[in-house]
């Protein structure tokens, strides 16, 4: 049996990267996936792909970084039973680099953007008798990586907010977790280096990929596999935890 059959899911940023793997694989699984996207067009791509494939999903426009658009989506849908917070932008700087108006971003995005999806989810889960959370944490919430301080700011935030509503939900069915990432070769990652790295790409590539000591960069569905796992009824058990996928970049990385 599928193992998200009769499950109704909502994953922030499913439209593309990490975001379109879990997307792809909790629909294969069964689940009815709802995702909410600032890019509607790349979500309804996404969705198009699954329904061709015989799952259900829609897309919802949205900026989770809006309190009242996040609460009329999440009404809208009504019975939740899985949450993936996997929306987030990033920033490349130090202190000294990190603007007021980047750290204002990156937190309205990454943090806010996270608080105001579970502040309308969690209400619902309780109504209806419990549910799983998934927060995308990174890597950068547990060791220090040089010109990521906005960044990694909001993944400890992520983090830290994870094992809060984890032990304040207990007795409500709720269980929440957190996976940490290391890098991930998505069309972001791509992005990301062309804009910072002109000229460099393949070196940079080269360079990013090795600095996990596995030695290349995750896949996205690698990371969903993770995610499928832990939003399933497998992991029942399992609540309050943070799990780096990372190519053993937080342990081995000496």
């Amino acid at each position: 049996m599928a193992k998200l059959a009769g499950k109704v899911a909502i994953i922030t940023g499913g439209g593309s990267g990490i975001g379109k793997a879990m997307s792809e694989l909790f629909a294969q699984e069964g689940a009815f996936v709802h995702i909410l996207d600032l890019n509607a067009e790349g979500a309804e791509a996404v969705v198009k792909g699954i329904q061709e494939n015989g799952g259900r999903a829609a897309v919802h426009s949205c900026s989770v970084a809006d309190q009242a658009q996040v609460d009329q989506v999440v009404q809208q849908i009504g019975t939740v039973d899985i949450l993936v917070n996997n929306a987030g932008i990033a920033h490349v700087g130090n202190l000294e680099n990190c603007t007021t108006e980047d750290f204002e971003r990156v937190f309205n995005v990454n943090v806010k953007g996270a608080y105001n999806v579970l502040h309308a989810v969690v209400p619902v889960m309780k109504d209806n008798g419990g549910g799983a959370i998934l927060n995308l944490a990174s890597i950068a919430a547990l060791v220090g990586i040089t010109d990521r301080f906005a960044y990694s700011m909001s993944k400890g935030a992520i983090y830290a907010m994870s094992l809060s509503v984890a032990r304040d939900y207990l007795k409500d069915n709720i269980r929440c977790n957190s996976i940490s990432p290391a890098r991930v070769h998505t069309p972001f990652v791509d992005g990301f280096i062309a804009k910072n790295y002109p000229g460099k790409e393949t070196e940079m590539f080269e360079k990013l990929s090795n600095s996990q000591p596995i030695g290349r960069m995750a896949n996205p569905l690698e990371i969903a596999k993770l995610a499928l796992f832990l939003c399933s009824d497998d992991a029942a058990f399992i609540t309050g935890n943070d799990y780096p996928i990372d190519g053993g970049f937080v342990k081995l990385n000496n």
